[in-house]
């Protein structure tokens, strides 16, 4: 028996040192994909229903403190002018505070000739009604506003449109892989990857400063606003 089980163990030793010295099986390589990436751009165009501006209120003094006051008068009365409005509370939002010295120089001779302070606040304005964007640009100015930043329009729901837009965005690249694969003489085969992605960039209408709003009832033309979405589409080939 002991002979018998001896002689099993060494046929099986055997067999191993065989196996591993046959050559390893390769893995079946893939076969190369063919494949085509197109790319398209879906538009809707709509009528803004909301504006959005920047005011600024600068000021400045030899003390710090009459900076500050005269600032905060300044801010307060253009909060109140907004109100009167109709502009609600919650869409009248400091974005930007600052406090810091300056020199005031000699225009002959560049030399200092005193420390001033300055107070500089800056509040985001959004305006639901626009018919009453040009009397808001005329109050806040009118109220101690002395710089106005860029004006932008858009839609407060943007949903529906972006969807729509995302829509036609697939059917464009769709349509010109199909196009362009007919002119090619290939089929088209399984859609590999989609990415679809905002085209939009912020639509500005315009800067100034605050002298430029003074005359009542500025006329302010929303005109038309544009969702874009693009997307990108790669086909297998056959």
């Amino acid at each position: 028996m002991n002979k018998k089980l001896s002689l099993m163990i060494v046929s099986l030793m055997l067999l191993g040192l065989l196996a591993a010295c046959s050559p390893s099986a390769v893995p079946a390589q893939p076969e190369n994909v063919r494949s085509m990436n197109v790319s398209g751009t879906g538009r809707v165009t709509l009528v803004p229903d909301i504006a959005r501006f920047n005011i600024g209120v600068r000021t400045e003094a030899d003390l710090v403190s009459d900076a500050l006051d005269d600032n905060t008068r300044q801010a307060n009365a253009i909060a109140k002018e907004l109100k009167d409005l109709g502009i609600a509370e919650e869409d009248i939002q400091t974005s930007n505070f600052n406090v810091y010295p300056a020199e005031r120089y000699d225009p002959m001779t560049g030399t200092v000739q005193g420390r001033y302070f300055v107070v500089e606040n800056t509040v985001n304005v959004t305006v639901r009604d626009l018919s009453s964007l040009g009397s808001a640009l005329s109050a806040v100015v009118e109220a101690g506003a002395n710089t106005i930043y860029g004006i932008s329009f858009d839609v407060e729901d943007r949903e529906a449109a972006v969807e729509e837009a995302r829509k036609l965005a697939i059917e464009d690249a769709k349509a010109k892989a199909q196009a362009i694969a007919a002119d090619a003489g290939v089929k088209l085969g399984d859609l590999i990857s989609i990415n679809v992605y905002s085209g939009n960039a912020p639509i500005t209408y315009y800067d100034a400063k605050g002298g430029a709003y003074a005359e009542a009832n500025v006329p302010i033309a929303a005109g038309t606003l544009s969702i874009v979405m693009d997307c990108s589409l790669t086909y297998e080939i056959k």
